[in-house]
């Protein structure tokens, strides 16, 4: 496999590039390069053409590599699917949105939660994503925001959190994996696109479907970032029938601790509820935990706390036994909810066009290999 440069400290990267043959001062430039997600070697045009044929040769830039790439057809959403240097895949999102550029990144390769609406965790947990790793996500989706604009400007990227500045804007970390599972790395990640990017941390979103040691790691770690909970049921039973980890975490426990962290921070937790229908055996659809009454119920269990509720139709999953539940339901469910005091709304429909529901595009990219 060819190194990675992205990966060398300033002290590495001048040591190779001085043993081929180079001045110090391009190991440098390189590194500018680098920090702005040059995908390749060819594009950084003030380095000469043999040395950028010879690192291609023997080196590679992120680890990270774009394997797939699709538009949205309204423009606003871009998927990538990313391959590590091991071979395994990953994948981000990049979402244009009135309030800037958000990107959503996986934390790990694969998932082992086993949640039964999920396409992520049917190829199972591969292993968990580096801090480079992660970044990485984030500097792909800033060259495609820079790409034909000023990808090729010699200057340090910062976000400086304008919504129309171009620059990534705000992250969530909701993609492929569970990031309380690699909370190390997810925190260093973090860490990092605050300290090198300028984002704040108020800008930045970790999601989890409930893993608690993982919100108390949080709570000592102390920054304010955003907290969401995977919620998508409002009683045990229900949840642990889709959910394998409630059998581990009870619903009180998780909020409990969800509780905790909010209060250190005054920070509204967000609670994401994917909507699920079934069909029956007659070939018709009922709903699943959308009723008017898991409504109710999920009105009891939220009344008081400082949250808002994010309502998901589900994306459709080919391997998965769910259906999308109508959209007089979806609103409906809503109704309750707010009538109840509860703060929800519809997550506006993204990328459902190129299967922008987490592990879609990599569990089709594999099925299509086999």
């Amino acid at each position: 496999m060819k190194p990675i440069l992205f990966n060398f400290t300033d002290g590495e990267l001048e040591k190779f590039i001085t043993d081929m043959g180079q001045p110090r001062f391009r190991a440098k430039q390189i590194r500018e390069w680098l920090n702005r997600g040059a995908p390749d070697f060819s594009v950084m045009k003030n380095l000469p053409d043999a040395l950028r044929h010879d690192l291609d040769a023997v080196a590679q830039t992120l680890p990270v590599k774009i394997v797939k790439k699709l538009q949205s057809s309204d423009g606003e959403t871009t998927k990538f699917l990313l391959e590590l240097n091991d071979c395994e895949q990953i994948e981000c999102v990049l979402m244009r949105t009135t309030y800037g550029n958000s990107v959503c990144v996986s934390s790990q390769a694969g998932c082992a939660m086993g949640c039964k609406f999920c396409a992520s965790t049917l190829l199972g947990l591969k292993r968990d994503l580096t801090v480079n790793e992660i970044f990485s996500q984030i500097l792909v989706a800033q060259w495609e925001l820079r790409c034909g604009r000023d990808a090729a400007r010699e200057r340090p990227i910062r976000a400086n959190g304008d919504a129309n500045n171009g620059d990534v804007s705000h992250i969530v970390v909701m993609g492929t994996g569970e990031p309380l599972q690699n909370t190390e790395n997810v925190i260093g990640f973090c860490e990092r696109a605050n300290r090198d990017m300028g984002i704040g941390w108020r800008r930045i979103t970790i999601s989890t479907c409930g893993i608690v040691p993982g919100i108390h790691e949080l709570i000592a770690w102390g920054r304010p970032i955003n907290l969401a909970i995977s919620l998508h049921a409002p009683t045990d039973e229900l949840r642990g029938q889709i959910m394998p980890i409630n059998n581990k975490y009870k619903l009180a426990e998780v909020l409990a601790a969800a509780d905790e962290f909010t209060a250190l921070h005054n920070r509204q937790l967000m609670i994401e509820y994917i909507l699920l229908a079934r069909k029956n055996a007659n070939g018709d659809v009922e709903l699943f935990n959308c009723t008017p009454e898991y409504a109710e119920k999920l009105s009891e269990l939220l009344r008081g706390k400082n949250c808002m509720v994010n309502l998901i139709p589900w994306n459709a999953v080919d391997e998965r036994d769910f259906a999308s539940p109508s959209g007089n339901a979806v609103h409906r469910f809503q109704d309750i909810l707010i009538k109840n005091g509860i703060h929800a709304r519809i997550r506006r429909e993204r990328g459902s066009d190129i299967g922008s529901a987490c592990g879609q595009l990599r569990l089709g990219n594999k099925k299509h290999a086999e």
